[in-house]
């Protein structure tokens, strides 16, 4: 009996220790994530890029979510989730170490590649580490604890654009025509201008390693996964549910990086703000600030609130604003750009755990699902890239204000069906 307690407690204390690695698994994948975000500015200036070209930036690092989620899937159900963070971890920083060699080479694919690596890793942990928040607790409490540690991701995501606009931004200079000065001249110009991404995501990459370590370290804590069953993905695909949630974080992941990647080049226009680079590259902590803040917030708010309405009422405040901003100027529409954050604070964590509510053993194919989703990270900034070349910045908000409607509609589905649910069971 009392070896039984002992075990009991020692397995929750180990519960409560692998929450704070999750935790710090959410920070280092949030801020490598808004990393590109500043990036964008100053590789945009680099290579003369539209707003469609420089958005590829998005499209490589996101479309890795289509590409490494379901084998990441696979992964897990084979060495579990730890060890799954810790390959992740080590991908992640192959990637981190592809800007020294992308910088000597001065060439826009060259980052690419160096990012989709980066998001690659990231994709593998994220599929991991939702999931396994989501176990370490009550079931109940899931959305709660998966905003919890979104709000982790939030303060990376807030110090992230900090970081990025003092040691990346710091220099934004616009290159000169190459009929001036000649193709040779360019590329030792731009090879110069890209060595200030070396020394930052060489830091970023010896961090990953050191947490790798301890997720190593600590592999036989984690829960393990469910032993894959072939044909697992095709029967969860028939969980409405589910499929309405993976619409919904595809277009919520689309319509966030669509305004986390405008803010700073939205912010730099004379009919905003007309600042400097690395004043709109700061100002954009503001965003994700307002994020880390609504989530902290949101952990506790979604214990009384029912998730699907609190998801439904943040989601049609954030379109509402997308479209003000849209239609505004000045000080007041970088405002209401920047307030959007606030309601994108708890949509991820709620999407997330609501789309997995119902799917019991079936809940790390989900997640393997739920991660493909985030795709719409790579699809939806660069139609909000042609729309801007097109209509300009400000308008292009649009395309991710139509997403806000379907996450509204998602929320208000899985606020019915639960409460149907409730009232169906046995008092």
């Amino acid at each position: 009996m009392q070896q039984h307690a002992d075990r009991s407690v020692a397995a929750e204390l180990h519960q409560k220790k692998l929450l704070a690695l999750m935790m710090a698994m959410f920070f280092a994948f949030g801020f490598c994530t808004v990393l590109v975000d500043t990036l964008i500015p100053k590789l945009k200036a680099m290579f003369s890029l539209s707003y469609a070209e420089v958005m590829l930036t998005q499209f490589c690092f996101f479309g890795a979510y289509f590409i490494v989620s379901a084998p990441a899937g696979w992964l897990l159900g084979r060495i579990g989730y730890l060890r799954g963070i810790t390959v992740g971890l080590l991908v992640m920083a192959a990637g981190a170490l592809g800007f020294t060699p992308a910088a000597a080479h001065g060439t826009y694919p060259g980052f690419l590649a160096a990012l989709f690596i980066l998001a690659s890793g990231v994709t593998l942990v994220q599929v991991a580490a939702n999931p396994l928040t989501a176990m370490l607790g009550h079931p109940a409490h899931a959305p709660s604890r998966l905003t919890l540690a979104q709000a982790f991701n939030s303060l990376a995501t807030m110090v992230g654009p900090l970081f990025g606009s003092a040691l990346i931004l710091s220099h934004v200079t616009s290159l000169p025509d190459p009929s001036g000065v000649g193709e040779a001249a360019l590329a030792q110009l731009r090879r110069t201008e890209a060595k200030v991404f070396e020394l930052p995501f060489f830091g970023v990459a010896l961090l990953l390693l050191a947490l790798a370590l301890v997720c190593w370290a600590l592999r036989r804590w984690a829960p393990p996964p469910r032993a894959h069953l072939a044909g697992s993905y095709s029967r969860v695909l028939t969980n409405r549910r589910l499929v309405m949630g993976a619409v919904g974080l595809f277009t919520y992941v689309g319509a966030e990086v669509s305004i986390g990647s405008s803010i700073a080049n939205y912010l730099m226009q004379g009919s905003v703000l007309g600042v400097a680079a690395r004043t709109a590259g700061a100002l954009v902590s503001i965003y994700w600030g307002l994020a880390m803040v609504g989530r902290f917030c949101g952990a506790a708010v979604l214990r009384l609130v029912p998730a699907g309405l609190l998801l439904t009422v943040c989601a049609l405040v954030a379109g509402t604003l997308a479209v003000v901003t849209g239609l505004s100027a000045g000080v007041f529409a970088a405002a209401t750009v920047l307030a959007i954050g606030l309601f994108n604070s708890i949509m991820f964590p709620t999407i997330f755990a609501l789309a997995i509510e119902t799917l019991g053993e079936d809940t790390a194919e989900a997640s393997g699902v739920l991660c493909l989703a985030i795709v719409g990270g790579a699809v939806v900034p660069l139609l909000t890239g042609l729309a801007a070349d097109r209509f300009g910045l400000g308008h292009a908000l649009v395309v991710p204000a139509l997403c806000y409607i379907w996450i509204a509609a998602f929320g208000m589905s899985a606020f019915t069906e639960n409460a149907r649910r409730r009232a169906a069971a046995p008092a």
